[in-house]
């Protein structure tokens, strides 16, 4: 038989692990669109900071993309990020502006992320 102490830190350790997976795997945030800049390019700035920020880019299909990453860590997992469907990745130093131009040619949801696939972010293609 259990005793309510332990139903307390039954319940709570529950829920501990349900917000941990909302957190890092089923949270969605409603994105921010690119900016058009002359030379064509839609940009976009993300902060590499224990993720990314924002970690949802939208962007118009048929239109090259520029995503300048600054990384401000120094965790080794946030070192590159892999655009795996655009076949791209990018080394991102401390301190630097590391841009990673793409050219978006079908409409849907993109992922980009760290190797280890623990930053995560959307690229939404319209």
């Amino acid at each position: 038989m259990m005793t309510p102490d332990r139903w307390v830190v039954l319940i709570t350790g529950l829920l501990l692990v349900a917000f941990i997976i909302w957190f890092f795997w089923l949270k969605r945030s409603k994105g921010v669109r690119a900016s058009d800049m002359s030379g064509g390019y839609q940009e976009a700035m993300i902060l590499v900071k224990g993720g990314y920020t924002p970690d949802t880019i939208i962007v118009r299909r048929d239109k090259p993309v520029r995503l300048n990453f600054r990384r401000e860590e120094t965790a080794s997992c946030s070192d590159k990020v892999v655009f795996e469907h655009f076949n791209k990745s990018a080394e991102l130093p401390t301190g630097e502006l590391v841009a990673v131009e793409l050219m978006p040619r079908e409409a849907g949801e993109f992922s980009f992320a760290c190797p280890m696939g623990m930053l995560r972010g959307r690229l939404i293609v319209e």
